[in-house]
């Protein structure tokens, strides 16, 4: 097991998991689950969340740094934010082409949709996303623009607000620039030899990850017990898989064409990303180690990678935007046949897009999102809580499929950007966790 590939232990933890889960679903172990297997997993994502937020100060402000030219932090941002902005238009016309084919939502019968409603409309979950989507819709026109700007960075810092630590990062490497290599050099040390830090923990923390996601998926089968309303829903769910395989392979070809790296060679170095994010259905948990592969395996500079992988944690929702296209259209084509107008499609795109950039990078983060573009095409509020009720129960398993497409395309734009700027080595070199345990053993 020593010698085996990490994103084999991984998928081997994965498959445990959801056999014991099954398992302890036919002997009605969930509590067991619940009390003492589902922790291990919360364990693990804690420590991801743990060292998420000093990852990105300590990289990013590095990043900066070591840029020597301002011009340069410019030139980066502007064909960032400009193929993020890019691959989630394209990812947004996939779904609701997809959708549009294949009519998911058409002819389901009206019992169906009652037992959906009766048994998930009432659920704490579907009032706290129209709650959380309230409250966003009530927000000022330029409130998303004001929550960048940090009143108090250690509180930005605990509640893990990444907009506001970038926006600080950035601040604080611009600020060394301007006041020269020589007096900026100490400052510089310290956040290189954090960052070196953060990612040595990132490899011990992957030593427990099969573990973990066998508790985190074993946690994530015990969920789902009815099996009558999951089969009913399973035609809307391969729309969005569908979509989501197409974004992965479009995601390739850019890999193949512009950075000119194999398509197989960059899945493998990032699977165990991708599987982390499978399993912890968050991108800012699974942040730390996409950085890590991204960098000591792809073979991206810490100067882009600083930059680009943060940024698009949190404002490149590719697959949750891909979603909200096509659960936006199933919702309508099953409860509001009437409002599958093009001019509503279109307003679906422009709301997605907007709404992927302001989405948190946390689970089922996309639902309440898809709340904001139901209402932005004047969806009727009274079927709002219907509509989420019609998705909810196929929702956390699809939002872990999303956010392994979030995930590999915020790696793809950062080789991307890598290889723009000449920053895309081509025989990086991976640390290990035990590389100096012979010299303090």
């Amino acid at each position: 097991m020593k010698k085996l590939a990490l994103h084999w232990k991984i998928i081997i933890g994965m498959i445990l998991g959801i056999i014991f889960g099954f398992i302890m679903n036919s002997v009605s172990g969930q509590q067991f689950v619940s009390d003492w297997v589902a922790p291990f997993g919360t364990i693990f994502i804690n420590l991801l969340k743990l060292i998420a937020v000093p990852l990105i100060l300590a990289s990013l402000i590095k990043g900066i740094s070591d840029l020597k030219d301002i011009s340069k932090i410019k030139s980066m941002g502007l064909r960032t934010i400009a193929i993020y902005v890019s691959t989630t238009l394209i990812a947004i016309v996939i779904g609701l082409s997809i959708v549009n084919v294949v009519k998911p939502g058409e002819g389901m019968p009206k019992a169906t949709i009652e037992k959906i409603k009766l048994k998930y409309e009432n659920d704490a979950g579907v009032t706290d996303k129209l709650d959380k989507a309230s409250a966003q819709k009530n927000a000022g026109p330029l409130q998303a623009l004001v929550d960048i700007f940090p009143s108090n960075i250690f509180k930005a810092m605990g509640e893990a607000k990444m907009l506001q630590v970038i926006c600080f990062a950035l601040f604080v490497g611009i600020s060394l620039l301007l006041i020269g290599e020589k007096k900026a050099k100490p400052m510089v040390d310290i956040f290189d030899s954090l960052n070196e830090v953060i990612m040595k923990m990132v490899d011990l923390i992957m030593l427990f990850a099969p573990y973990a996601v066998f508790a985190l998926m074993a946690n994530v089968i015990i969920a789902f017990d009815d099996t009558e309303i999951l089969l009913k829903l399973v035609q809307y769910a391969l729309c969005v898989v569908a979509g989501l395989i197409i974004m992965i392979g479009f995601y390739l070809v850019l890999v193949k064409t512009i950075t000119k790296k194999s398509p197989m060679w960059f899945l493998k170095n990032m699977s165990p990303a991708q599987l982390l994010a499978f399993s912890t259905s968050s991108s800012a948990a699974t942040l730390p180690v996409t950085m890590e592969r991204v960098e000591e395996h792809i073979g991206v500079d810490k100067e882009v990678s600083g930059f680009v992988l943060p940024v698009g944690a949190t404002v490149n929702m590719d697959g949750t935007s891909l979603y909200q296209g096509i659960a936006a259209v199933f919702i309508m084509q099953v409860i509001w046949p009437e409002g599958l107008t093009f001019t509503n499609q279109i307003v679906i795109v422009l709301t997605a897009l907007l709404a992927s950039i302001g989405s948190a990078a946390v689970p089922s983060a996309g639902m309440v999102m898809l709340v904001i573009v139901l209402e932005s095409i004047g969806f009727p509020e009274e079927l709002l809580p219907i509509g989420l009720a019609l998705i909810f129960a196929v929702d956390r398993p699809l939002d872990m499929c999303r956010t392994v497409v979030n995930v590999t395309g915020d790696a793809t734009v950062s080789m991307i950007v890598a290889k723009s700027l000449g920053k895309l080595h081509d025989n990086p070199k991976a640390k290990e966790w035990d590389d100096n345990y012979e010299a303090v053993k």
